[in-house]
């Protein structure tokens, strides 16, 4: 099966067809987000119910990334 790549916080990953854009993240050494306290965060509950994962994809901010599916040419950010 084609890989395609994506690029998250600017480190290229390239991932199979049905990946969710968490596990991209986990697969480029990003955490999901930083709490206010600094400490890394990370997908909780995989069903988009905590909001644990929430990145800016494609310039849209606060999608839950354990329900959306990666694209060639994704820019997610997780550190905005």
């Amino acid at each position: 099966m084609p890989s395609l790549a994506l690029t998250v916080n600017g480190v290229t990953v390239d991932v199979e067809p049905g990946t969710t854009v968490a596990v991209a993240a986990m697969l480029a050494g990003q955490p999901c987000r930083v709490s206010v306290g600094g400490a890394s965060r990370g997908p909780l509950c995989g069903m988009g119910i905590c909001f644990e994962c929430r990145m800016t994809i494609n310039g849209k901010a606060h999608g839950r990334s354990c329900q959306i599916l990666c694209e060639p040419g994704m820019d997610v950010r997780t550190d905005d």
